[in-house]
């Protein structure tokens, strides 16, 4: 339903606890990330270096999210009218995008391998892999209960999952090819754990990009918000509106209204009443609307958009 919106309340929790466990979060990652190279190193293995640069990927979507949240949070000024909260949803989308170009990379890689497979290093790999899902997952834990509110979040966290599903792909390849000398399940592994990070980047990545194109709510009919306000009595016609999202979790309207003839002296009250009606039935605080006499009203105008 169209105000099914409760869960603006998490705008209230406080921002601090949140930034506490991005830094943390951060940390610990980039922590990994020395002792991956170190391990890479000493056992010779590739494969965990490469690991670890994946790793480091996730420290800077979680500095990338960690930032814009801090900026989101800035007032409205002289530069930024409509103020910073689309911070969150540029971060996404640079996440989503850093997550596709790394998905369609070990795509890549792994067709290689197929061709050519390698040698796999011993249990270090296998070791080390272990730590970095132990990791992985601490990491997520720590982002899981924010990621539900923000699509900015949500990105650093799907890159975590990514991560541990990676993890989880060495030591499976890693045990399969000491046990039973498989070298084709590494590559194996890592199509599937592709073809994972492309589908939820893919499923995720479209609404970031409806926000930044101005499109409406997707929980948001626009022609069911324009009959509501149709219903009200006095209005005759309603032009020349658009309905956006503003950032995630706010959505805006802006419109014409034609009064009918007579109706002019409750402008006011009919204006107040429409608001009330959108706050209550669609959720949609931010309204700007421009109410025109019958007699005066834009004439072949469109109910949405301009022109």
């Amino acid at each position: 339903m169209p105000h099914d919106h409760a869960h603006h309340h998490h705008h209230h929790a406080d921002p601090s606890v949140g930034d506490w466990r991005l830094a943390l979060a951060v940390g610990v990652n980039i922590g990994l990330t020395v002792v991956q190279v170190i391990g890479g190193v000493l056992s010779g293995s590739l494969a965990l270096i490469a690991d670890a640069l994946h790793n480091l990927s996730d420290a800077m979507a979680l500095i990338i999210a960690f930032v814009a949240r801090r900026i989101a949070r800035r007032p409205a000024d002289a530069d930024m009218t409509f103020g910073y909260g689309r911070a969150e949803t540029v971060a996404a989308l640079i996440n989503y995008t850093t997550l596709i170009l790394l998905g369609i990379y070990l795509a890549y890689e792994a067709v290689m391998r197929l061709f050519d497979p390698q040698e796999v290093a011993g249990w270090t790999v296998v070791i080390i892999a272990a730590v970095a899902l132990v990791i992985d997952l601490a990491t997520a834990a720590l982002t899981y209960a924010m990621s539900k509110d923000s699509q900015n979040i949500r990105a650093a966290f799907l890159h975590n999952l990514a991560d541990a599903a990676g993890s989880v792909g060495v030591i499976i390849a890693g045990t399969a090819i000491l046990l039973f000398g498989w070298n084709i399940v590494d590559p194996i592994v890592t199509l599937i754990i592709a073809g994972y990070i492309l589908w939820m980047s893919f499923a995720e990545i479209g609404g970031v990009i409806r926000i930044l194109m101005l499109g409406s709510p997707p929980a948001l009919q626009t022609r069911a918000v324009l009959n509501a306000i149709d219903e009200i009595d006095g209005v005759a016609d309603v032009h020349h509106a658009h309905l956006w999202q503003m950032q995630e979790h706010e959505a805006a309207l802006q419109a014409h209204i034609a009064l009918r003839p007579g109706c002019w002296d409750r402008a006011d009250a009919i204006k107040a009443q429409i608001k009330a009606r959108l706050r209550q039935d669609f959720a949609i605080s931010h309204v700007m609307l421009e109410m025109e006499c019958a007699a005066h009203a834009c004439t072949d105008a469109k109910a949405i958009g301009h022109g």
